[in-house]
């Protein structure tokens, strides 16, 4: 998720992205609508989410009293400035989107730009313009319990296994029993 601040007030993205090897620059694509553009004619204060697992501690998980509800979670927040890219970049930034993301899909055969015709992808990539945001700060966050004991945070982890609510619950379990000191 990308976040970036305007008079009217913050401006959000759900985007695919991805970050060099040193972390240091996330390339991406905002589809020519988005108002996040119409900022861009200098670079912009930007922040990306990366939303990590997450979910729903009830109070009566842990065992003992005068306890309350809380939201359990992990997540990155990397904070630089967001610059449009001359619309040449566009077709690399496409190609290694979807190439990062196809491979993942393996073994069904991966989808390319090459299998559409040159007319379709020139109109569908009218659409969409290259940007990067270069990366200036990483800030990690999270939030487990660990201000419990041990057997208190064990209770409420066990209790996550079977609840349904919040995303990627087996991870955050795993967390809870080992979280980051």
């Amino acid at each position: 998720m990308l976040a970036v601040n305007a008079d009217s007030g913050p401006l959000i993205s759900h985007i695919p992205f991805l970050l060099n090897e040193e972390g240091t620059e996330a390339r991406l694509h905002l589809v020519r609508s988005n108002p996040i553009l119409r900022l861009l004619d200098d670079p912009q204060p930007a922040v990306i989410v990366l939303q990590g697992p997450h979910g729903y501690i009830s109070p009566d998980w842990y065992g003992v009293e005068d306890q309350v509800p809380t939201w359990n979670y992990i997540a990155v927040h990397l904070r630089g400035r967001l610059e449009r890219l001359p619309d040449k970049e566009l077709g690399g930034i496409l190609d290694d989107l979807s190439a990062h993301f196809e491979q993942q899909l393996a073994p069904k055969p991966a989808w390319t730009s090459g299998k559409m015709t040159p007319d379709a992808l020139k109109k569908m990539m009218r659409m969409i313009v290259p940007c990067r945001m270069l990366v200036e700060v990483v800030e990690g966050t999270w939030k487990l319990n660990q201000n419990k004991d041990d057997a208190v945070r064990h209770r409420a982890a066990d209790a996550v296994s079977t609840s349904s609510v919040g995303s990627d619950l087996a991870e955050l379990v795993d967390w809870m029993h080992n979280p980051p000191s």
